[in-house]
């Protein structure tokens, strides 16, 4: 039995690992990588293996860093079955058709610069119908209930609490007379989301490949977030600005109105907390986003899956998903409209990362604002717009015009849905038989190492952070190849050379701001300038022997 990570490895998007075992190919998640516009173009490339040999597939979520790249794989020839819970197969329906518009869009802006420049258009990754096609092959599972592959191939999908339909996945392999059992975590969700159960405690394993998106850090917070919720929101709309929150359509949206709900049953008698309620639930709030809207409804048909909370808030009448001042925003001149009133609002949207979709929009609108808010309540991921805003930029640039950061930002990490440090390792001390290896995927280098560092000394157990392309075979010798070295190397190299530009240009605009501030503005000498100027000379130099070519 073989594993290869070709997706998720030393970076959190683009899940896709390979599973090879008793004369059968399959997937664990086939997403997208999301973030930096170099780790995008990964999306583009070729899958390394033929589509056509792999058997099936099992996913473990919808988020699209799990699911995105799905259209493609079927565009490519794959018709194995995609086994999925009811509610991930829901959320797919009309998530993956969002990507496929979202495809389309973006490709149609780059098509026109190229043919500006006179080359040739491409087509999009896939197209919103090539995602609704996608859907015929998916199968839907129930948790808790071990499904026969085939004879010498079962899995069974529990609760992760992550998202709606979220799952830890158990793989059981009968090869050459012996069992094997694999554990994917996919997301493992916090023990305190909002509509959610928590994720479920596995019994035993061979092996475990886990996530780390949190592994070097607690959240903070948690339990007043609700209250530091409400204070931030209501500062901001006596100021008479607009709290923006960018959102995931699926999920964070879905627990945030449920907080904006439950925090009625917190009202009592304090006179500021009834003042600030009473403001919140009349001030307007929208959720701009049509996605939203549908996995809003994907919410209410699955109310199945809530934890006992909630199912017993509903038995009395009360739906979390609803409240007064909420108002669904679904065409594009509305999501306009509200950039043009000087309402004080609340505004949900998507994306939550602010790369692309209607969000862009509205920090355009308020990022310049100081009455204005940001509020972030999901994990930003290096390179994003959303990471830059979270990580103290002074001046961000939005549809290529640059606006200075003069709005209040806010992040509250206990909104996320990954588990942090603290609940990681108690997936992995639950375990009554403990995995005899562990890989780590999913999480940024040093989340990852100091995860790994933190699980071998407190249980002894071998951890292993894959990189891309390694396969490992799963038995005592736990040999590990690289079968995938040379391409993937050689598309990496070119990908770290843009990356760098991308830096560069970066640290080009931080250093003109310093220089201005810190140095010109001062009463420096002439020889300390006169130094600083032939290294800025120097730096020229370096770049026009770039752009010549010259070695």
């Amino acid at each position: 039995m073989n594993i290869t990570f070709l997706g998720a490895t030393k970076t959190v998007t683009g899940s896709n690992f390979l599973v090879e075992g008793a004369g059968k190919k399959f997937l664990v998640d086939c997403g997208m990588y999301q973030g930096k516009a170099t780790e995008e173009l990964e999306n583009e490339a070729p899958f390394v293996y033929d589509v056509k040999d792999i058997d099936f597939m099992l996913l473990t979520h919808a988020h699209i860093d799990h699911s995105g790249r799905i259209p493609k794989l079927y565009n490519e020839g794959f018709r194995g079955p995609i086994y999925a819970t009811k509610a991930t197969c829901d959320l797919c329906a009309i998530m993956l058709p969002d990507s496929g518009h979202i495809q389309e869009q973006e490709n149609e802006w780059k098509n026109k610069k190229r043919k500006r420049k006179g080359e040739k258009e491409l087509p999009p990754l896939y197209t919103a119908d090539d995602a609704v096609k996608s859907l015929e092959i998916f199968k839907k599972v129930k948790y808790d209930e071990i499904i026969d592959i085939d004879e010498h191939i079962h899995a069974r999908f529990n609760d992760a609490g992550h998202m709606l339909g979220s799952s830890i996945i158990e793989v059981w392999i009968e090869e050459d007379g012996k069992e094997t059992k694999i554990v994917f975590s996919g997301d493992l969700g916090n023990n305190d989301i909002p509509l959610l159960s928590s994720p479920t405690m596995i019994a035993d394993a061979d092996y475990l490949v886990m996530e780390s998106t949190y592994g070097d850090r607690l959240h903070v917070g948690t339990k007043d977030k609700a209250q530091v919720f409400l204070n931030i929101v209501s500062e901001t709309l006596d100021n008479g600005g607009t709290v923006v929150i960018p959102s995931f359509a699926v999920g964070r949206t879905q627990e945030i109105l449920y907080e904006l709900d439950m925090i009625k049953e917190q009202k009592g008698k304090d006179p500021k907390f009834e003042a600030e309620y009473n403001k919140l639930m009349h001030a307007p709030v929208y959720v701009d986003s049509p996605l939203a809207i549908s996995a809003t409804e994907v919410f209410k048909n699955n109310e199945d899956l809530f934890d006992e909370e909630t199912k017993a808030i509903m038995e009395r009448g009360d739906n979390p998903l609803e409240f007064p001042g909420l108002k669904f925003t679904r065409t594009a001149d509305e999501s306009k409209a509200l950039n043009e009133s000087d309402e004080p609002c609340i505004i949900i949207s998507a994306s939550g990362m602010c790369e692309v979709g209607r969000i862009k929009h509205h920090l355009k609108h308020n990022i310049w604002n100081p009455k204005s808010t940001i509020l972030f309540v999901g994990y930003q991921a290096p390179g994003t717009l959303g990471r830059t805003i979270v990580d103290g930029a002074k001046k961000v640039k939005i549809f290529g015009e640059e606006f200075s950061v003069k709005a209040r930002i806010e992040y509250i990490e206990g909104y996320s849905g990954h588990a942090d440090q603290e609940w990681l390792l108690n997936f992995v001390y639950s375990f009554i038989k403990k995995p005899k290896h562990i890989f780590i995927v999913h999480g940024e280098p040093k989340a990852q190492m100091v995860l790994k560092d933190k699980i071998v000394q407190s249980t002894n157990i071998p951890v292993t952070i894959p990189d891309f392309g390694e396969r490992y075979t799963l038995d005592d010798t736990f040999a590990m190849e690289k079968p995938y070295n040379d391409p993937v190397d050689k598309k990496y190299l070119r990908l770290q050379v843009l990356d760098r530009i991308q830096t560069l240009q970066e640290e080009i605009e931080d250093m003109q701001n310093i220089v201005k501030e810190d140095f010109l503005e001062q009463d420096k000498s002439d020889e300390e300038i006169s130094k600083l100027n032939d290294k800025v000379k120097d730096l020229e130099k370096k770049i026009l022997e770039i752009i010549e070519n010259k070695d």
